[in-house]
């Protein structure tokens, strides 16, 4: 399938492309249809030629163009080049607005400084010529069938100890960090994304669950064993995904910011609507983590309460109606933007399906939310595909 875009691609033509997932019942989604599409805007013969080629491909291709590709009806393949947030971007905002800018970017700042210098001391106690590469890992999954016992045990004691070195002293994860290879030794990155020496990379991202997985596992044990390093760690890492928030309400993939497409609010692979999720179920009072006292739980659900007012605000409205969201969004004009060359700034099927999953949890939604709900689910049943060979 990534042929076959790349030569519809070379041809200049403006292609829209996405996954239909066809969303059925409420309060939850119930039942979801994946299919693939491309359509032209110039011509149907895009579609014609991926159609066949989606026939022709083997299964194995048919099934991962279904979870990945994304179609869209109204937003054309057009280039959005992700910008990062910068204090000449941050100077061309209204004057009410540029304080609460000026001083997240100073908070960002200090908190990278704040990471770096931990390995900087440390390389220098030991003597090292360069810091250590972390090792690298899958993504870090929460043990989602695992009980109480599980949690109390020497496994769970083994992964937390790793899980807990590697916290970063502004109180996020990074991402493939190779936890079963035992705790981050001194001197050691906290991050296995790039090379010693080289910029720093995802030293702390929401990117693939990163951070919100962490948490909830740390949570659960402390819930199983009363642990207070665990305890710690999560009211750290909530107040990270607090200092992380932007003042608009939303989330970039990496903080402290990183720059380019990260600094952008991310839907991607879930990251927002994971911190949205995680912050619901603390203000839920879900029994792991009945440690928190009320102001940190007052703190949760401002955040989520900003946070789902940004969602709204990206909704992408078209010909006056409302639709899904993209993938990404620019932090401070909260336009849709592009990331890498195959997440251009289109309609995402994916993602969108699970912001309305999340939304469709709320209690006593405001009628702002209950249209935002059905905006999307009537995109998605405008947007659907039958017919495709299975």
């Amino acid at each position: 399938m990534g042929a076959t875009t790349s030569a519809i691609l070379s041809r200049g033509q403006s292609i829209r492309f996405a996954v239909v997932t066809l969303l059925r019942g409420t309060p939850k989604i119930s039942r979801a249809v994946v299919a693939l599409r491309f359509t032209s805007a110039q011509s149907s013969t895009p579609f014609a030629e991926a159609e066949a080629a989606l026939n022709r491909a083997p299964c194995y291709h048919c099934a991962m163009a279904r979870l990945i590709l994304f179609v869209s009806f109204a937003v054309s393949l057009t280039l959005a080049f992700a910008e990062p947030i910068t204090p000449g971007r941050v100077n061309d905002l209204p004057a009410t607005e540029q304080p609460a800018w000026q001083a997240y970017l100073e908070r960002s700042q200090a908190n990278a400084k704040a990471d770096e210098a931990v390995v900087v001391a440390e390389v220098a106690a030991n003597k090292l010529t360069n810091a250590l590469r972390a090792p690298s890992g899958g993504d870090f999954k929460m043990h989602t069938k695992a009980g109480a016992a599980w949690f109390a045990g020497d496994e769970a004691k083994q992964l937390a100890n790793a899980v807990l070195s590697y916290q970063t002293p502004s109180g996020g994860w990074s991402k493939h960090i190779g936890f079963s290879r035992g705790p981050r030794k001194p001197g050691m990155q906290w991050t296995s994304q790039n090379e010693p020496g080289q910029p720093a990379h995802y030293v702390a991202t929401f990117d693939n669950g990163s951070t919100t997985e962490e948490m909830i596992f740390l949570a659960n044990v402390w819930r199983a064993t009363k642990r207070d390093d665990c305890k710690a760690a999560f009211i750290k890492g909530l107040n990270f995904i607090l200092a992380a928030q932007f003042p608009n309400g939303g989330w970039p993939q990496v903080y402290p910011l990183e720059g380019g497409y990260h600094d952008d609010i991310t839907f991607n692979d879930d990251a927002m609507t994971h911190i949205l999720e995680l912050l619901h179920a603390i203000t839920s009072n879900e029994p792991a983590y009945a440690f928190l006292d009320e102001s940190q739980r007052q703190k949760a659900a401002a955040a989520v309460a900003a946070g789902i007012r940004c969602v709204l605000k990206m909704q992408i409205v078209q010909d006056g109606k409302r639709t899904v969201w993209c993938a990404q969004h620019d932090a401070l004009t909260l336009r849709p933007a592009a990331a890498r060359k195959m997440e251009p700034a289109t309609l995402s099927g994916l993602e969108s399906a699970h912001i309305l999953s999340f939304l469709m949890t709320i209690t006593n939604p405001s009628p702002e939310i209950v249209a935002a709900v059905e905006g999307g689910l009537t995109w998605f049943e405008r947007a659907k595909i039958t017919g495709l060979r299975k």
